[in-house]
């Protein structure tokens, strides 16, 4: 009566193969060791590996990970379609950070599983490198960045929000809960992992002294383990950048004296 077809009702969706899970969660190690290799590179460490795998196979991997290879573009593409894509300039350049909530930093990194995987996106302030939000969800769709965006802006707003330029943050609903709030959106240059170098560190953390060390089954353990973990990174991991504070002693700290400028 409703026109629709039995499969729409009825289709539950087939979980991913072993070898593209294996696949996936390697190219996510690469990556976080040397995001500038491409695909022409990854071929023959993969096969060296007994993983034989071709270059399409990997971009289109890489592609639905959220991964983009590091380099200069000389014609960078449009990351969305549209006018409610906006590109904003980048406002970091010779900027001292001085102070919490000055700069924000956001970015989407993926999350391995035994049998499948998630996202996390996460809001840094700079200054401190405390997380002040973070989210996990099963899809790269952008309802679970929007929420963890409430979820920062209900603490506080930072003077600069910077970004880079993925399709979830030029999309017009994201950029417009900051401009709303009083913030300043800024973005790297298309290709260029450096401007956003702080986030990219954090990645590094989450994954080499968490992720890696265990194997998740479902999606309440990475969010329990993730959960652990950033926690004890913002209370009671001592960052080297900060004299061997925690970013939360930093962040919540008075203003510092001026002239302080923080390692990197």
């Amino acid at each position: 009566m409703l026109s629709l077809a039995r499969g729409h009702l009825y289709y539950k969706p087939a979980p991913p193969e072993a070898l593209e899970v294996k696949i996936k969660h390697r190219l996510d190690e690469l990556y976080t060791d040397a995001p500038f290799l491409g695909s022409r590179k990854i071929v023959p460490i993969l096969a060296a590996e007994n993983l034989a795998v071709g270059r399409h196979t990997i971009r289109r991997y890489r592609a639905a990970m959220g991964l983009e290879t590091l380099y200069p573009k000389p014609k960078p593409s449009q990351p969305g379609n549209g006018p409610e894509h906006r590109i904003y300039p980048y406002l970091l350049r010779n900027l001292h950070i001085e102070r919490p909530n000055q700069v924000w930093g956001v970015d989407i990194t993926y999350i391995r599983m035994a049998g499948n995987w998630m996202y996390l996106v996460a809001f840094l302030d700079w200054y401190s490198r405390y997380v002040v939000a973070w989210e996990i969800s099963e899809s790269l769709e952008l309802p679970f960045v929007l929420a963890c965006s409430q979820t920062a802006l209900g603490k506080t707003v930072p003077e600069i929000l910077n970004s880079d330029q993925g399709s979830h943050f030029t999309s017009e609903r994201f950029t417009r809960c900051f401009l709303a709030a009083g913030a300043k959106v800024s973005m790297d240059g298309r290709g260029r992992f450096a401007d956003n170098i702080f986030t990219e560190r954090l990645w590094r953390s989450v994954k080499y002294e968490e992720v890696y060390l265990n194997e998740y089954a479902c999606p309440r353990e990475v969010r329990q383990g993730l959960n652990r973990y950033l926690s004890f990174y913002n209370e009671r991991r001592p960052h080297q950048a900060l004299d061997y504070a925690t970013p939360a002693q930093i962040y919540y700290a008075k203003p510092p004296e001026p002239g302080r400028e923080l390692g990197r």
